[in-house]
């Protein structure tokens, strides 16, 4: 049975190991390696702005936005964006998705940066970053490097810094 409902709430604390779970089965070990990765390192994210979905009293998957700098100004960079494979191709990706650009939009946040596959990302309003308007540090493939502008402001550019509150 195709579950199309789902309890999205806050992530607390008594979620992380369960949510670093999923992100281990879902990435693996050489996540660390990657650059959206290593940016995120020894930046928290934001703690009102991830979300995870629930399946009954089981978590299903999370979702979660990081600050950062492009140039000089402020964004947040999304990810990972987890969902377990018991629950995968249910609709609960795009709606952590939904609950997570709609929340940084109701808090004033100009634009989330993610590293991903435009064709799922595209529907968010997320658009390819043109080539060498933005740069990370270290290597990713410019057609993953997506945006979106949450208040139709004209893009950023200039290097990604992790940003600590």
């Amino acid at each position: 049975m195709k579950q199309t409902s789902w309890v999205i709430r806050l992530e607390d604390a008594a979620d992380n190991t369960t949510i670093e779970d999923l992100q281990a089965e879902a990435f693996g070990p050489g996540r660390f390696a990657r650059t959206a990765f290593r940016i995120r390192e020894n930046v928290p994210h934001r703690e009102d702005l991830a979300f995870v979905g629930m399946a009954g009293s089981q978590l299903a998957g999370s979702v979660r936005l990081s600050p950062i700098t492009i140039g000089e100004t402020d964004a947040l960079l999304l990810g990972p964006l987890t969902v377990s494979p018991d629950f995968k191709n249910r609709g609960l990706g795009k709606a952590l998705m939904l609950t997570a650009l709609d929340a940084a939009k109701a808090a004033g946040d100009q634009f989330v940066l993610l590293v991903g596959d435009a064709p799922y990302y595209s529907p968010f309003g997320f658009e390819q970053v043109p080539f060498g308007k933005i740069t990370l540090p270290g290597p990713v493939d410019p057609e993953r490097l997506l945006i979106a502008r949450l208040h139709q402001d004209d893009l950023p550019e200039g290097h990604v810094h992790g940003k600590t509150l």
